[in-house]
């Protein structure tokens, strides 16, 4: 697989991860309390996504900014980014 392969099946595989969160935080988006919102797609993101998906997105808002994130999901993404640095 070539760098240029390689990027393209990455860019790819994360840009579902960004339309898969984004779909995740629209669900929760309703929810009056914004901290239980963002806690909302935490918990999910922890239950249900696999780690590597997890560090996947997180590496996208580090390398990145999170581009096209939604607020919520960008907010969520950063909670999560910061009780995992908070475990370690």
């Amino acid at each position: 697989m070539s760098d240029a392969e390689r990027h393209a099946h990455h860019a790819g595989s994360t840009e579902r991860l960004v339309t898969m969160v984004n779909d995740i935080a629209k669900f929760f988006a309703s929810e009056p309390d914004r901290q239980a919102a963002i806690d909302g797609v935490v918990g999910h993101l922890r239950r249900f996504w696999e780690p590597r998906m997890r560090r996947k997105l997180l590496a996208h808002v580090e390398r990145d900014g999170g581009e096209g994130l939604s607020e919520l999901a960008l907010a969520a993404v950063s909670e999560l980014a910061k009780n995992d640095r908070a475990a370690a």
